[in-house]
């Protein structure tokens, strides 16, 4: 659900006539009715960018169609905003709310491009949304990180965490430790240690000792069982993929318990 991710829209034209009627649909409580009124949107705009979201999201069956959404959307998306839109808000993107239903379709394209195996065109989404937004309110560095992390273009990685490196959340510190793993940096079991006092969930999601708790209403809590979920489907391949990172990440988390529990009771 994306309530409140957006104001209501002003304005008399027929953007912002669609796009208050997918404010409604983003609270709708009934599926049904949240894809009729994105159908709504649609005959009162067709540029509205939300409505195909929605319906990727909603309608689709399977991810094909859903990537069929999700294009028209960004299609959509350009022409709301327009080539002048593009040139003024460009570096700042997401500040301005016109352009978020185009980065939310551009950011659902990746993702179902990544899951079709149309690997580079998805990472050149994400790379092009932090060119828009470097501020990147989305988060779309996490989702590029683990795109590059599983496919080893490590040189590309490092430029990313380099450009978000006072980004002191627990899905970058694990992808830094295991690049740092990787590259048998001394600075792996530091950040692990760092990566653990964030959320330490992540070492038993990863090897398979508690299953993978995800979110229920499309928001995470940082520190929290479905943060360490998102960042395990993100980025587990990644992980399994590297020959004893699971069991080097969980030797080290389990020298921190200890610590843990004594220092900062009732965290879990």
């Amino acid at each position: 659900m994306m309530a409140g991710l957006f104001e209501q829209a002003t304005g008399d034209d027929p953007i912002s006539a669609a796009q208050n009627v997918m404010y409604r649909a983003w609270e709708a409580t009934d599926r049904r009715a949240r894809i009729r009124l994105a159908k709504q949107a649609l005959t009162i705009c067709p540029h509205c960018a939300d409505a195909y979201v929605l319906l990727a999201e909603e309608d689709a069956r399977s991810v094909e169609p859903a990537l069929a959404y999700y294009r028209l959307g960004v299609e959509a998306g350009e022409k709301a905003i327009g080539p002048q839109g593009f040139r003024e808000y460009a570096g700042h993107f997401w500040g301005f709310l016109e352009t978020r239903p185009y980065m939310r379709a551009r950011q659902g394209l990746a993702v179902a491009l990544w899951a079709l195996g149309q690997h580079q065109e998805a990472i050149g989404h994400c790379q092009a949304m932090l060119e828009l937004n470097p501020n990147d309110n989305q988060g779309i560095r996490y989702l590029l990180a683990g795109y590059l992390l599983a496919l080893g273009l490590t040189d590309a990685l490092k430029q990313l965490l380099g450009q978000f490196e006072d980004d002191g959340t627990a899905m970058w510190l694990y992808t830094r430790a295991l690049l740092a793993f990787r590259e048998n940096s001394p600075e792996a079991d530091r950040l692990v240690e760092a990566a653990w006092s964030e959320n330490s969930y992540v070492p038993e999601f990863l090897s398979g000792r508690r299953p993978v708790v995800a979110s229920q209403d499309g928001y995470i809590t940082l520190g929290g069982e479905d943060e360490a979920g998102e960042y395990v489907k993100d980025n587990g391949e990644a992980w399994r993929a590297t020959p004893g990172a699971i069991e080097w990440l969980n030797q080290v988390a389990a020298a921190l318990v200890p610590k843990r529990q004594g220092g900062r009771p009732g965290r879990r």
